[in-house]
């Protein structure tokens, strides 16, 4: 696409505090071009920073109250007069004199005594210039718009598509609330607690706690593949009915990888979420499952769910349990420490556990029907 033609008549702002100069070169432009004059700097800044800017100006170096280097050297400062170019109108020919000027920002230099045609040829030169910068700068303004109007789509969709995913599996179990929500916050907050830790700064970055963030609804998706007779049932599990319920983390790492498939492509934040739901269920001591994983070859991001997920499940109503107490949950994850789980996720998990009770608070379950007061 090439830059558009001057079609209406630029404005071309002349500062010089001699009366018969500022008329010799309006005469020499009024044919082309719209001509504003000003007698000192000070007034051809305040024109140059009015509601009309001109497209360009013609500057004279030598003023009694501020001289054009100044006036340059403002315009090129202000943000809002930064792009108009700057030609100055000078007698002065010294070598270190232009380079002054240039150095300031000045576009060009136009000898006294002027030359009709040369001053006509170096405004018109000048402002094809402008105009095509201008042109390429609003072009890449409407790319950058359009590039973040898009990524803000991208993410929206993905972002939807995760809680879509997961409100799919709270479905089955009506009695998991807003477990999903708890969860996010849950991991984020000890994620952001262990940034710092020597073990773990490597992998959380501000990024990956992100990431995480937004995964973690998905920790739990296989569970669309298990029967309801298993998944809602209001007593304790046999041993076989365990085994079926075992297998929701294998089976919603795999559906996580056919979206995957059906994109054509893999996601850094679908690969944090098939951690999640593949080995969250695995212990720090290797009696976990679905691989019987233990300490450190447990991703970081499936240790983090670990905790936020049991910590959740214990102060929450289930089809078989009642709630417990904020504190006695607490209790029952150090118990776990070193054995179900990591040791410094625990130590970690008890240096903000108000903040853990603080988010249960807020995005509480409602009442379950039939409770006192619902």
């Amino acid at each position: 696409m090439s830059a558009p033609e001057l079609t209406d008549k630029a404005t071309i702002l002349v500062v010089d505090d001699t009366p018969d100069e500022v008329w010799l070169i309006s005469d020499m432009l009024k044919a082309e071009y719209r001509v504003k004059v000003a007698n000192s700097g000070e007034k051809g800044l305040k024109i140059a920073e009015g509601a009309e800017p001109p497209d360009l100006i013609l500057l004279d170096v030598m003023m009694p109250d501020i001289d054009g280097y100044e006036v340059c050297r403002q315009l090129k400062a202000n943000p809002r007069t930064e792009a108009i170019p700057v030609i100055f109108l000078t007698g002065m020919t010294r070598m270190a004199d232009e380079k002054r000027g240039f150095d300031l920002g000045a576009v060009d230099y136009i000898a006294k005594p002027f030359s009709p045609s040369i001053v006509l040829a170096r405004v018109r030169a000048q402002l094809r210039l402008k105009t095509a910068a201008d042109f390429l700068r609003d072009q890449n303004g409407f790319l950058e718009r359009e590039v973040a109007k898009r990524t803000k789509q991208v993410t929206a969709v993905k972002d939807v598509t995760i809680l879509a995913m997961a409100s799919l599996a709270e479905t089955r179990d009506l009695m998991t609330g807003n477990h999903i929500r708890r969860t996010q916050f849950y991991m984020s907050a000890l994620a952001t607690s262990l940034q710092s830790h020597p073990r773990f700064a490597h992998y959380l970055d501000e990024f990956t706690i992100t990431m995480l963030f937004k995964s973690a609804p998905l920790h739990d998706i296989g569970k669309v593949g298990i029967p309801d007779c298993i998944l809602l049932k209001p007593g304790h599990l046999t041993p076989e009915e365990f085994e079926v319920m075992k297998t929701h983390a294998a089976m919603g790492r795999n559906a996580i990888e056919h979206a995957e498939r059906w994109l054509g492509t893999s996601l850094e934040f679908l690969a944090i979420a098939k951690e999640i739901a593949n080995y969250h269920h695995e212990r720090w001591d290797g009696d976990g499952y679905p691989e019987g994983l233990s300490g450190d070859d447990i991703p970081v991001s499936a240790r983090l769910m670990a905790v936020a997920d049991v910590y959740d499940a214990l102060i929450s109503r289930r089809v078989y349990k009642e709630p417990i107490p904020h504190l006695v949950a607490v209790e029952t994850i150090i118990e776990g420490k070193g054995r179900r789980f990591d040791p410094d996720v625990v130590d970690a998990f008890v240096g903000i556990n108000e903040e853990f009770h603080a988010i249960a608070r807020q995005y509480a379950d409602p009442p379950a029907p039939g409770a006192a007061g619902s």
